[in-house]
This record gives structure tokens, C-alpha cells and sequence, in this order.
């Protein structure tokens, strides 16, 4: 590797690139797997016939990178493991452990962002999910493919509204699905585009109409599916334990993510062995995956940072962190030349390195709160300095009580209480080195009400 040009963890010669002409586009890196002893990683303009240059490439062991010559241009964000007969899919390709790719031609047209195992017939079938919300099942054999759904009009999304599918993953007897559509339609409160869904083989249900990015989880350690999305209070961790779906909260780090386009892509991925990471809103967090007792165990926030990051994962004892680092898309940014992106390669542990992790967030953004309903818990534990701002509107005085979880096993007692007056703020400072795992609140009446933590 002494070689190579490495600068801050990355590589310059390991970067992908779209062409310049006839039009620029996109080229992101959507997917990394190790496999057949390389890393393999797909790349993506914004839409198969937008640009031109992208495909699938390996990186050997001497960090030499080769364009493979099965690769298409497409928009591919998906990477999946089928075990039982140990081929990797990546995009439209499925690959052998000797490396030999097979391209599945029926799907190469669709934006794909999701593989995941099938309810019925794991041993011969598996899904896909598109951009669109196009749901194929597909045979790993003959590869073969039909469409099963459109969620488009499945999930009944508004009229108007563009499908924007992310990550999707099967567990505990379902197939989960996320749609991160979001725009300032969604701000002003004139319709919901955003979806996280399941689907038992029978029906679909939607399960929130909010922006969900993706949804992962092992098949061991309880089976638990971990869903990431978002709204105007703050980002959200979905958790289905025992069939039912619960909610915590989490800091946002950057608004820069609030819009269904600018979260490409977010992920929760296992980055060392049976270890989880989120990337939500600009934070990476460590996320235990095991379960006890049909709780989750505490994560901890980790960074903030301001990159985007399609994907990750480990390879050759390195973490490594795909890009999107320029992007004109059509020329709307006049300034940004020659679509492309890199890798950042390092290890899991200098993640503590980029950034102080900061955030702000709450439980409630002008929100309807009933009478002694406890809110959302939301996350405490792993920032330095801390304060809360509670503001209310109803026809007086609320006395609101902050309950606090120290242990991180669901245990609430209360900690403070805090009187606002309606149309009122109110600032509580929690003393320095104090902390929880989560804290929620508990208002005495009903109100329209706000609370947001500010971490720093």
C-alpha cells in the first residue's frame, strides 16, 4: 500500500467517475460487499438514462481498482448474501465465490436499492425493491423475475408525489420496506409522502407516513428489524420486537439531510463482527443488535459528520466509506464539474476522530399532547452539554415532568418538573456530567406543545 497517495484515509487513484458529456449526472457509490476475496462496489447516476461511465468494479488486496467488463449503468444501491446457495448480489449482478457474475438483463433498467430474503422460498427466491416502488421476486437459478407489487399505489402515496424506496429487509415473518419522500409539501403539513411498511404476504400495512431511509437486522441475537427515518422533531429509530413496532428519538446533527433527495443514502450496517452502526442525519451511532427481555439495549452516539455515505462496510481490517462527493445532476449545480466520489478507507474506531458528536431534537414540534401520555423516549446518553426548551399553548399553566432512564432498560422515574405558562418558553440547563440513556416527557394537560434538546 506504501505506493499509494493516501491522504486522510483516502485514496485518490480509488475514486469512480460519470463522463462529462453528452450530460452530467450522478456518480455515487450505492453499494460495497467483500467478496470472492475483493471489494466490490457499484456505482449510480440520478437515472439510467441520465449519464454515462458508471458500473461495477473490484478492488484487490494491492488496491488495484478494475472496471469489470459485465458492468451496465444503472442507479444500484443494493447488496444482499443469498447463503444458501453463497452468491452475492450487488445491483442486477449476482456473483460466485470464484468471482463469475451473471447479470439478472430484466431488472438492469430498474433503480434498485434493495435485496432481501423471501418469505416463502428463501432457498430458491429473493426480492427486490426499487426506487420506484416496483417489488420483484426474482429465482437466483434461472434468474427469472416477476413484479409483484407497485407501492406507489400500494401505500397510496399522494397524488403527485415522486416514490423515492430505500432500504427494505426481511424478519420476523415479514418483509419491511421504507420510502424517504419529502419535500416542502410534507413541511407545510399538506400531505405525508413518506412510508415505513410491512408486508406478511397477505396485505400490506403502513406503519408511519414519515420518511424512512432503511431498515436492517440480523437473523439471530432476537431478530429484531431496525428501521431509521425522520420527522420535523427529530430523527427516529423504529425497533419491531416480539411483532410490535416501537419508537425512540434521536438527534438531528445537520438539516442538511431534510429533504427526501439529500439522504442519499443512510444505512445501518454491521461494520465488525456483530456490531451495528447507524448513519442517521449526520450522526453515526453504535447500535447493539442483540435483545433481551424485547428491549433494545443502549446505543451511543459515536460522530457527527458531513459527508455523504451510500454505504460501508468492512474489508480487509478496514472500515471503509463509499462517497458522493460531486454531484451537478444536470447542471442545477453550475459549479460542480465532473461527476464523481471516492472511498474513505481507515479504521472503525477513527470515526471518533471526525466530529464531536452535537445534535438537537425532541419528542415534540408543535405537537398535540395529551394528559399524562408519556412522550417518545429520546436519546441522552454521549454529549457533553445539554438543555432543554419547552414552549406550550393551551388555556393555562402546564406542568410538565421529565422522566429520565439511567440503566437503559425502559425504566422511567421522574427527575424534574417544569412549569410553562401558555405561549410560553421555558430553558432548563442540566448541570455539567449530567446524563441518561433516554429521557422522555409527561404533561399534566392537555396542549400544543414543543420540546426540543440542544446537545453540544
Amino acid at each position: 500500500m506504501s505506493e499509494h497517495t493516501n491522504i486522510s484515509g483516502v485514496f485518490p487513484h480509488l475514486h469512480v467517475r460519470a463522463d462529462i458529456v453528452p450530460r452530467r449526472t450522478e456518480a455515487g457509490i450505492g453499494a460495497l460487499m467483500p467478496w470472492a476475496d475483493r471489494l466490490w462496489l457499484i456505482t449510480y447516476p440520478s437515472n439510467p438514462n441520465s449519464g454515462s461511465g458508471t458500473g461495477l468494479y473490484t478492488i484487490d488486496a494491492n488496491l488495484k481498482m478494475t472496471k469489470r467488463e459485465e458492468s451496465v449503468v444503472g442507479v444500484y444501491a443494493n447488496r444482499f448474501v443469498h447463503p444458501q446457495t453463497n452468491q452475492m448480489i450487488i445491483g442486477p449482478h449476482i456473483v460466485d465465490p470464484d468471482g463469475g457474475v451473471r447479470t439478472i438483463e430484466a431488472l438492469v433498467p430498474h433503480r434498485l436499492t434493495a435485496t432481501m430474503d423471501h418469505l416463502y422460498d428463501p432457498g430458491r427466491m429473493i426480492y427486490f425493491l426499487t426506487m420506484e416502488g416496483l417489488f420483484f421476486e426474482c429465482d437466483v437459478a434461472t434468474l427469472k423475475c416477476e413484479q409483484l407489487w407497485d407501492l406507489k399505489g400500494e401505500l397510496a402515496l399522494p397524488e403527485g408525489m415522486w416514490p423515492h424506496y430505500k432500504g427494505a429487509h426481511t424478519g420476523m415473518g415479514r418483509v419491511v420496506v421504507c420510502n424517504n419522500s419529502y419535500d416542502e409539501r410534507d413541511f407545510l403539513g399538506k400531505h405525508a409522502a413518506g412510508r415505513l411498511a410491512e408486508w406478511d404476504g397477505e396485505m400490506w400495512r403502513t406503519i408511519e407516513e414519515k420518511p424512512f431511509m432503511d431498515a436492517a437486522g440480523r437473523r439471530n441475537l432476537g431478530g429484531a428489524v431496525f428501521a431509521i427515518g425522520w420527522d420535523e422533531a427529530s430523527a427516529l429509530l423504529k425497533v419491531l420486537l416480539d411483532g410490535k413496532w416501537r419508537t425512540w428519538r434521536l438527534p438531528k446533527a445537520s438539516q442538511c439531510y431534510d429533504h427526501g433527495w439529500l439522504t442519499e443514502w443512510t444505512r445501518i450496517r454491521e461494520v465488525e463482527t456483530e456490531r451495528f452502526m447507524i448513519d442517521c442525519h449526520g450522526m453515526f451511532y453504535e447500535l447493539p443488535a442483540q435483545i433481551y427481555g424485547a428491549e433494545i439495549l443502549p446505543i451511543k452516539p459515536v460522530c457527527q459528520h458531513l459527508r455523504i455515505i451510500p454505504d460501508y462496510c468492512s474489508w480487509a481490517g478496514l472500515l471503509v466509506l463509499a462517497g458522493n462527493q460531486n454531484t451537478p445532476n444536470g447542471d442545477n449545480n453550475p459549479v460542480g464539474g465532473q461527476p464523481m466520489a471516492g472511498l474513505w478507507m481507515g479504521k472503525t474506531d477513527d470515526l471518533w476522530s471526525f466530529g464531536k458528536p452535537q445534535g438537537w431534537g425532541g419528542p415534540w414540534r408543535r405537537s398535540q399532547v395529551a394528559a399524562g401520555d408519556a412522550s417518545d423516549p429520546f436519546l441522552m446518553t454521549g454529549f457533553e452539554h445539554k438543555c432543554l426548551h419547552v414552549s406550550q399553548v393551551s388555556a393555562g399553566p402546564v406542568e410538565f415532568t421529565l422522566q429520565t432512564d439511567v440503566l437503559g432498560d425502559g425504566t422511567f422515574a421522574d427527575t424534574e418538573t417544569i412549569t410553562v405558562g401558555s405561549g410560553e418558553q421555558r430553558t432548563h440547563v442540566f448541570p455539567r456530567g449530567f446524563s441518561a440513556h433516554w429521557v422522555r416527557l409527561v404533561a399534566d394537560r392537555d396542549c400544543t406543545a414543543t420540546a426540543q434538546f440542544v446537545y453540544s
